[in-house]
């Protein structure tokens, strides 16, 4: 291909690898630590290279609340594409634009442009790396680091983070399976008012500093294939209330079986998250944002591969809201118990290739307690049927 085409792709925008080729990527034995660029990606960088591959995940489903129809819909979830490469044997880059918002049910034809990610990457020595740009916050565990299109249906605590921020990461590479991470980014929260369900709290102004640190520890052992990454962030909300972050991700990705447990921990002065905030939705005074918030997420995954061609997996989450101490309308407990189990087939037609088809099933109950129900919230349920492809072609 021409460098006048090469110009113009790099310019269309990048769109997500499935970070879910990392870990496969990475149990090669490799004689430098990775880039956070090759983790991502779940590809190594050459000098001089650049790789340009789309990703489209797309589904007809229906949705039902307590067993009843509430819409059924086609949907594109994700069009995605991405460049990456290495213009010098220091300096790589990885460039991602998504064409899609966030996944709505309420919503169609989910179609947009955002830049999701773009980093440049220097390593000045083998056992340093310094990442600018907009990358991924190093929180959570396998479903808050796997692409978005292989999550067909997030946590109520990962579907509520904004996982994208512009800053900078140092790395230092304590062996090539032992990394240890320091990021410092811009946080979201911290700047937009509108952020919270029911706005600030009154008499409340935002920070002037409105950065997340994270300390980000990443392993491999047992011949790379178990992977842990755990994480602790702070970030400063309004009037310097903070917000913590206590995350563990577990993985096992050896022969036929992926199995992960994520286990995250978050306490918000100010709830940015907004699940507890929501529940007073319905009181006649109207809705307020709640302060003193605590999440509590546990999330298991088995997928076992029975055939090249056939993947099946089973999925649950288990997950708490709590108020840790009594302010305006809420007073101090335990407010909602959420469950979740989904499970899924995948048919891959052609060997070898990232193409698949999926079956998709859902069922999710939410349960609110005696506090919760005195602000007017109640309990639902929710199930999802969906049916689609997903595929990833490599251009260059």
């Amino acid at each position: 291909m021409n460098n006048t085409m090469n110009n113009i792709l790099l310019l269309m925008g990048a769109a997500s690898l499935p970070l879910s080729a990392a870990a496969q990527a990475l149990q090669e034995t490799a004689t430098e630590p990775p880039t956070l660029v090759e983790r991502i990606s779940g590809k190594e960088t050459s000098p001089l290279s650049s790789h340009l591959k789309l990703q489209l995940n797309s589904m007809g489903s229906a949705l039902f609340t307590d067993g009843e129809l509430e819409r059924a819909r086609f949907s594109i979830n994700g069009v995605r594409m991405v460049i990456q490469g290495q213009f010098h044997e220091n300096f790589s880059y990885y460039f991602r634009q998504s064409y899609t918002r966030n996944f709505s049910p309420t919503e169609t034809d989910d179609v947009s442009m955002a830049l999701e990610q773009m980093i440049l990457t220097w390593k000045p020595s083998r056992r340093l790396t310094l990442d600018i740009g907009k990358q991924c916050m190093l929180l959570g565990g396998y479903e808050f680091w796997v692409a978005a299109n292989r999550v067909r249906f997030y946590s109520d605590f990962n579907s509520t983070m904004s996982s994208y921020q512009t800053g900078v990461n140092f790395g230092v590479h304590l062996s090539p399976d032992h990394t240890l991470n320091l990021q410092a980014l811009n946080y979201r929260p911290a700047t937009e008012a509108a952020y919270y369900t029911y706005g600030l709290p009154e008499g409340m102004e935002l920070t002037k500093a409105p950065f997340i640190g994270i300390l980000n520890y990443d392993g491999y052992f047992a011949d790379r294939a178990l992977n842990l990454r755990y994480a602790v962030a702070g970030a400063p909300l309004a009037n310097g209330r903070p917000q913590y972050f206590v995350t563990a991700g577990n993985t096992w990705e050896k022969g036929r079986v992926l199995a992960y447990l994520d286990v995250m921990y978050a306490y918000e002065g100010i709830d940015s998250k907004g699940l507890i905030s929501q529940l007073s939705a319905n009181r006649p005074e109207g809705g307020t944002t709640a302060q003193y918030a605590s999440y509590l997420s546990t999330i298991a995954n088995l997928d076992y591969r029975i055939h090249p061609q056939w993947n099946l997996y089973v999925k649950g989450a288990y997950e708490t809201a709590r108020v840790l101490r009594s302010n305006g309308c809420y007073r101090k407990g335990l407010y909602t118990r959420t469950w979740s189990v989904q499970g899924c087939v995948e048919y891959f037609p052609i060997k070898g290739e990232d193409f698949r088809f999926f079956l998709h099933v859902l069922h999710k109950q939410s349960r609110t307690t005696h506090l919760a129900r005195t602000l007017g919230a109640t309990d639902h349920d929710t199930q999802r049927i969906s049916l689609g492809l997903e595929y990833v072609i490599p251009v260059f």
